[in-house]
């Protein structure tokens, strides 16, 4: 393999058999993800909608894998099929029709998704693999493009516990945790469940820093305090400091965490969820995105109180 990007950063690999293994989607999140199982021994073909994207992971991770023009091409012969795209409709155009990755997969391979998308679209995707003699799993992600790059990311799964079995060893390559959490859907729900987590800490994390500032207070030196304390948390501990500097030019967008809220406001409406700090959290966020911070780092809701 050739010197490692500066995307993805090599760590130790558990010993597995080598799979066959296809991946869709080299965005931020997919290209180390494929770079770890290629690291790990899989044999791994990808796919991109910009051909060279997929042209140059190949060309950095060395001639032993593949890139294809389509999903369905990617996906012939693979044991394990891997997915990380935006949304559900772009998880719909990568999974059916003539092109799409069902229409290569071989009877009995499994499609792991790591898109943070719907239950119902999860739930959609399984019934239509069982029909044809093929194994879905919905398998979000947590841990941001750092953790996609460190191979340290946190999967939450659903689907069938003996399907899960067979692919938990291979998603080890470029993760730190991976749980089987319920039926299909079950994965994408506890990705909600991450995403309500994050957005009220952010915003009470934002007006902690925006009080203490106020009182003339040295925030570093109050969130080192605190930080030892009940108060502490991954975000407060990884963007406690670039918040109190001003600096959201990096991270998990604002569109992306958006979109997610989206979802998780839908799926309330559907169970009847009370989620009352997450919507106005939501529209905090959207104030973010007029004033043009749609591409900023999630931490930058502190910007709405300066």
């Amino acid at each position: 393999m050739s010197t490692p990007s500066p995307s993805f950063h090599p760590k130790s690999y558990a010993a597995v058999p080598a799979r066959a293994v296809a991946f869709l989607g080299l965005g931020v999140m997919g290209y180390p993800m494929a770079a770890h199982l290629a690291a790990a021994g899989h044999r791994v073909t990808v796919y991109n909608r910009n051909a060279a994207k997929s042209a140059a992971w190949v060309q950095e991770f060395g001639a032993a894998h593949a890139s294809a023009p389509s999903p369905r091409e990617a996906a012939a012969g693979a044991d394990i099929v891997f997915c990380c795209v935006g949304n559900d409709d772009d998880l719909r155009s990568v999974v059916l029709g003539e092109t799409g990755a069902f229409a290569g997969m071989k009877p009995g391979a499994v499609f792991v998704d790591h898109t943070t998308a719907s239950a119902e679209v999860a739930r959609e995707l399984s019934a239509a693999a069982s029909g044809q003699g093929l194994h879905f799993i919905d398998a979000p992600v947590s841990g941001g493009q750092a953790g996609a790059q460190n191979g340290m990311l946190t999967v939450m799964c659903g689907g069938d516990a003996a399907v899960f079995a067979q692919v938990e060893p291979a998603i080890g390559a470029f993760a730190r945790a991976v749980t089987l959490l319920g039926d299909s859907g079950a994965g994408q729900l506890a990705k909600m469940v991450n995403q309500i987590c994050i957005a009220g800490l952010v915003q009470g994390l934002s007006e902690a820093i925006a009080f203490g500032q106020r009182a003339g207070l040295d925030m570093e030196k109050v969130l080192e305090v605190i930080g030892k304390g009940a108060a502490q948390s991954w975000q407060m501990d990884n963007r406690g400091k670039t918040m109190v500097a001003g600096r959201f030019d990096f991270g998990f967008a604002v569109d992306w965490m958006r979109k997610d809220l989206g979802l998780v406001l839908d799926e309330a409406k559907r169970n009847g969820a009370r989620l009352p700090v997450t919507a106005l959290v939501d529209q905090f966020y959207a104030d973010v995105q007029q004033a043009g911070g749609a591409r900023w780092d999630t931490s930058s809701l502190i910007t709405r109180l300066k």
